[in-house]
């Protein structure tokens, strides 16, 4: 959930009555959570044993669909709300977790 709270501080700043696309924040939102999340917990996962890393990544599939249903909405709502096309974008263009957090931090 890291990600959830590093990400809304992004969408903090709204624009009054502007609105984002919820769709796009959405596809935002997802990817960021998904580079980020995996890239630590692929890092994990290569650290065990062979016979161990089918189980753990299945485990870490759980973990992260569930977290991502429980923070998707509210990361969509603040990028909705704070309208940022050009990080949304950004986001939605980022193939690697390094290339997403710079979307945040620019």
């Amino acid at each position: 959930m890291r990600w959830l709270f590093a990400l809304s501080l992004v969408f903090m700043t709204g624009c009054g009555a502007c609105k984002g696309d919820p769709e796009k924040c959405d596809r935002a939102c997802r990817n960021y959570a998904q580079l980020v999340y995996w890239e630590r917990e692929n890092a994990e996962i290569e650290k065990l044993p062979p016979a161990e890393r089918d189980a753990a990544r299945k485990q870490k599939h759980a973990e992260f669909e569930n977290n991502l249903s429980q923070g998707v909405d509210m990361c969509t709502s603040k990028c909705v709300s704070a309208n940022n096309t050009k990080d949304m974008n950004c986001l939605i263009e980022a193939k690697t977790a390094a290339a997403a957090k710079a979307c945040v931090t620019n």
